[in-house]
C-alpha cells in the first residue's frame, strides 16, 4: 500500500471534481490514471465529472466508464458551453466531501499526486494546498511565457504569492471552498478569493508533475488574456472593498477633487491678478475634475449602500469564521457560574 495513503490518517471524504470538454479520446485514460492512484486509498471519495456542453462523444464515454467502475463516478452535464469556470462551480456545489480536488480532464495534471496534496493539506492543517508546475510541459511563448507573466502580476495584485495560479490541481477544504462563488474567468483566482476567507498563512504550494498533452487540443489559450486582466481587477476590488466600497471611490474622488482644486485655486490667483481665465482650457479642465470628484463620491454613498443592504437583508456575512459551533453554542455552556 502507497505510503502517502498510509500517512494521511485523518478521517475524511475526498471529493475529485473534473470538468470536460471536447475530452472524449481522454476520458477512458483519465479514469484508468484516476482509479489507479487511488486504488488503495483508506477513506472514502468520489469523481465528479462535468461536461461542459461537449460536442463530441465526451458525455456517452462518461456514461460507458461509469458503468464500468460504480456509481462513485457521477456525471453532470450542463445544458450548454457554459466555460471552464462555471463547470468547476457546479462540480464544487456537487462535491460532497470535507476534501475537495480539482483537476483538469486533458491528463496533464497527474492523478498519482492527490494523495500527497491531500495528506499535506490535513497534516499541516491549511485551507488550500496549489499544485506548482515547475516543470511545465507546454508552448513556451503561447503558453508558459504568458502564465509566468500573469502570475506574477497576479502574485503582486492580490498579495498571494504562489508561483503558479494557473495549475487547475489544487486541493480544498471543502467547508472554505464552498464559501466561494466563482464567475467569468474566477477559476485562476481562487487562491487570491481563498484570502478572503482565510489568511494566505493557510495557503501552500506543492511542486506536481506535468504531462505534455497526448489528445486533443488546449480550449483555453492566450485569447483570454483580457478577460483575465479585467477579472484581475474584479479580484483586487473585492479583496480590498468588498465591505467598504466607498473607500474605494472616495480614494478617487479626493484626487480628483484635489487637482481640479489646485488647479482652479491656481486659476484664482491669475484672476485677483487681473488676468482673463474665463477662455482658458485650464479652466475648463479643473471643472471637469471637479464633476468627477463629485461623480465619484455619490457613486461610493450609492455602493455602500448597496453594500450595506446586500448584507443585511440576506444570510451573508463580512467576516468568515472558522469553528462555526463557537458561534452558536448550547444555551447551557459557555457561561460561568459561582
Amino acid at each position: 500500500m502507497n505510503d502517502d495513503h498510509d500517512t494521511t490518517a485523518q478521517p475524511h471524504r475526498l471529493s475529485i471534481v473534473i470538468p470536460l470538454y471536447n475530452e472524449e479520446d481522454n476520458v477512458r485514460p483519465l479514469l484508468e490514471r484516476i482509479h489507479q492512484a487511488l486504488d488503495d486509498y483508506p477513506h472514502p471519495w468520489e469523481l465528479i465529472l462535468v461536461d461542459d456542453g461537449s460536442s463530441d462523444r465526451t458525455v456517452s464515454r462518461v456514461k460507458e466508464e461509469t458503468r464500468r467502475y460504480g456509481p462513485h463516478v457521477r456525471l453532470i452535464e450542463l445544458q450548454r458551453n457554459f466555460g471552464q469556470t462555471a463547470a468547476m462551480q457546479a462540480g464544487i456545489d456537487a462535491a460532497r466531501g470535507d476534501v475537495i480536488v480539482t483537476l483538469d480532464g486533458d491528463l496533464q495534471n497527474d492523478p498519482q499526486d492527490i494523495p500527497r496534496l491531500v495528506k499535506r493539506l490535513l497534516e499541516e492543517d491549511l485551507d488550500l494546498v496549489a499544485g506548482w508546475r515547475r516543470d511545465r510541459q507546454d508552448n513556451v511563448w503561447l503558453r508558459t511565457l504568458p502564465s509566468k507573466l500573469a502570475n506574477r502580476l497576479i502574485a503582486r495584485v492580490t498579495g498571494v504569492h504562489l508561483h503558479d495560479y494557473g495549475c487547475t490541481l489544487k486541493a480544498f477544504r471543502a467547508n472554505i471552498l464552498k464559501e466561494v462563488r466563482l464567475y467569468g474567468e474566477m477559476h485562476r483566482f481562487i487562491p487570491a478569493w481563498v484570502a478572503t476567507l482565510t489568511t494566505p498563512a493557510r495557503i501552500a504550494e506543492e511542486v506536481v508533475t506535468h504531462h505534455p498533452r497526448r489528445f486533443g487540443e488546449s480550449k483555453y489559450g492566450i485569447s483570454r488574456t483580457f478577460r483575465v486582466l479585467l477579472d484581475l481587477l474584479a479580484v483586487y476590488f473585492f479583496m480590498r472593498y468588498r465591505t467598504r466600497p466607498g473607500h474605494f471611490f472616495g480614494k478617487i474622488a479626493f484626487t480628483f477633487g484635489g487637482i481640479g482644486g489646485l488647479i482652479l485655486g491656481y486659476l484664482f490667483i491669475l484672476k485677483l491678478m487681473g488676468e482673463s481665465i474665463g477662455t482658458r482650457p485650464l479652466f475648463q479642465i479643473g471643472i471637469l475634475f471637479e464633476v468627477m470628484a463629485v461623480q465619484f463620491l455619490t457613486t461610493g454613498i450609492l455602493a455602500e449602500l448597496l453594500t450595506r443592504t446586500y448584507y443585511e437583508s440576506s444570510d451573508q456575512r463580512s467576516y468568515s469564521v472558522r469553528n462555526e459551533a463557537a458561534l452558536h453554542p448550547r444555551p447551557d455552556q459557555q457561561w460561568h457560574t459561582p
